[in-house]
């Protein structure tokens, strides 16, 4: 559905090591950049994610009330991601990384705030 995610961050360079981090414990290589406008990219064949500051020059905020999901193939994926990202500046909330039941069946889930305040988690979707 999605073919890029971009956020708005005004340390880009913490936000670069937080998402070297939190994604690398995912599998997911080191971000390339910085392109032309600042940002950093991590891409997969599935898709990719940027992070730089706002273009029109305006300071970055988190989008209250979104977040942003990273599809991990463990559990122990979705536990690595958490704590990479908790080392690396990030902020955990919400409950413990664990599984939950709802509409959607079963979900391993792990939730952070990014440095910028972005909300993000690591998702597995038990077989």
């Amino acid at each position: 559905m999605f073919t890029h995610i971009t956020l708005g961050a005004d340390d880009v360079e913490a936000s670069r090591r937080f998402y070297d981090a939190a994604l690398g414990a995912l599998g997911i290589e080191p971000a390339s950049g910085p392109d032309p406008k600042g940002r950093y990219w991590w891409r997969t064949a599935r898709g990719a994610f940027a992070v730089g500051k706002p273009i029109d020059g305006q300071p970055a905020c988190h989008a209250n009330g979104g977040t942003l999901g990273f599809a991990a193939r463990t559990p122990e994926l979705v536990e690595a991601f958490h704590a990479a990202g908790v080392a690396a500046g990030g902020r955990a909330i919400e409950d413990p990384p664990g599984l939950r039941e709802g509409p959607f069946g079963k979900l391993y889930l792990a939730y952070l705030r990014d440095p910028a305040g972005n909300k993000i988690c690591a998702l597995h979707r038990p077989g």
